[in-house]
């Protein structure tokens, strides 16, 4: 009986028997650990390097210290630079004197030291040296030059010391053509063969010149426009300004016209340089019978000179030196009056006649110059047409201004069809002189 084990042994007294859980512990449901697969879903933060955005930074703030170093190293040269020319004025005022006066160079010699100078306070001319200090690249004919005097009345002039720079040359203002003119192809009627001719001869070869090359021809030199007054032959060149971007030069015969020996020649050469240096360019001379008359012997210096003028002008037309993108278009009323030499192909290769307009044509001028204006219902052009026949383009012009400028006087907006017939016969009215009576 000793070795049975007494089932109902009490435990000790400082120990705490057991207790049964409750139902509501008994059932908890324990959460499972997801840590790991959270942090697994949680989004990787770019650029991992944490310095990467600021590092970026520092090296556009890098960039651009290092302009602003290139930029004052720059500045700080032109500065010396600078200095080292208002040094160089200084002493080229020292070569040159006190007593300077301004004079004008008359000729120029091929060597570039001497010269012929005429001082603006006397008619005389002067051969004076040219020092080494004058821009040879300023010197020309009539440029205005910087002269030392001398002499026992310190007018003389000594040498030439300096150049003035003409920033506005009045030689280029007299013949460039600054703005646009305002007509255009489409404004001129009845001259469509005309214009067809003057194009293919000016405007193309300077705007297409690879459609000459590719045919192997040779684009014409030059253009001369002939025929009645009023046909349109300014106003053609006017279109040709209009229609293209090269640079318009135009001369007036009359202009060219020198009475001084050899000022002619040299306004043509000068005029064709400066052509040359603004190319692509076209070169209009107007009224060109002033100098292009035909030869003759001659005892009168003024007649020798335009001849002379016109020698120098076949010779930059057709000489030896390429004129490059430069075309000449010429204009005259007295085509039969022109030397053979200067209309001759080679230098005129084409020549385009302007004839009146015929009734067709001038129904259509009508309708373009009267296109702006407020004309009454009962205007008819061909009976004003049928009053007179012949009518060229600009006094068809001048008959609608005229028209225009009667209804004003009248206090009127609009035209009206006795305007035109009472323009038509202001403009078209012949005086009758009246023999003077003699009195004994």
């Amino acid at each position: 009986m000793g070795n049975v084990q007494n089932k109902n042994v009490q435990p000790p007294a400082h120990i705490d028997a057991p207790k049964h859980a409750s139902n509501k512990v008994s059932r908890k449901i324990v959460p499972i650990d997801r840590s790991d697969d959270i942090l697994a879903k949680v989004p990787k933060i770019y650029p991992q390097r944490c310095c990467y955005l600021r590092l970026k930074r520092m090296q556009r703030v890098h960039d651009y210290l290092k302009m602003e170093k290139d930029y004052v190293k720059v500045t700080s040269k032109n500065q010396k630079f600078d200095k080292n020319i208002i040094e160089d004025k200084k002493t080229i005022n020292k070569l040159r004197g006190k007593v300077v006066g301004i004079g004008k160079i008359l000729e120029l010699f091929e060597d570039e030291k001497h010269a012929i100078v005429s001082m603006s306070h006397s008619k005389r001319e002067f051969y004076v040296p040219i020092l080494s200090i004058v821009d040879k690249s300023l010197l020309r004919i009539n440029s205005t030059v910087l002269v030392k005097a001398g002499g026992t009345s310190k007018n003389i002039p000594v040498a030439v010391v300096g150049v003035l720079k003409n920033n506005d040359d009045e030689t280029i203002n007299t013949y460039k053509v600054t703005k646009k003119p305002k007509e255009t192809f489409s404004e001129i009627a009845g001259l469509d063969q005309q214009i067809i001719e003057l194009r293919e001869a000016v405007e193309y070869p300077l705007t297409h010149q690879e459609l000459y090359d590719q045919m192997g021809i040779n684009s014409p030199k030059g253009v001369i426009l002939y025929g009645p007054p009023g046909t349109g032959k300014t106003l053609l060149a006017k279109a040709i300004a209009n229609s293209t971007n090269a640079t318009f030069l135009r001369a007036c015969g009359s202009d060219l016209v020198r009475k001084t020996s050899g000022e002619g020649p040299k306004q043509i050469r000068y005029l064709f340089e400066m052509a040359k240096q603004y190319a692509p360019c076209i070169l209009f001379l107007d009224e060109i019978d002033a100098i292009g008359t035909k030869r003759f012997d001659t005892s009168c210096k003024g007649e020798k000179e335009i001849q002379r003028t016109m020698l120098e002008l076949l010779n930059q037309l057709d000489g030896f030196d390429d004129r490059g993108e430069v075309k000449i278009i010429m204009a005259t009323n007295r085509i039969e009056s022109l030397d053979p030499a200067l209309i001759r192909p080679g230098r005129i290769d084409r020549k385009i006649e302007l004839l009146q307009p015929d009734q067709k044509s001038k129904l259509r001028i009508f309708k373009i110059h009267s296109g702006q204006m407020n004309l009454d219902k009962d205007i008819n052009f061909e009976k004003i047409l049928s009053k007179e026949k012949n009518m060229s383009g600009a006094e068809i012009k001048s008959i609608c201004s005229e028209a225009g400028m009667l209804a004003l006087r009248n206090f009127r907006k609009i035209v009206k069809m006795n305007d035109f017939e009472t323009a038509l016969k202001n403009i078209f009215l012949k005086t009758k002189i009246e023999k003077e009576e003699i009195y004994l």
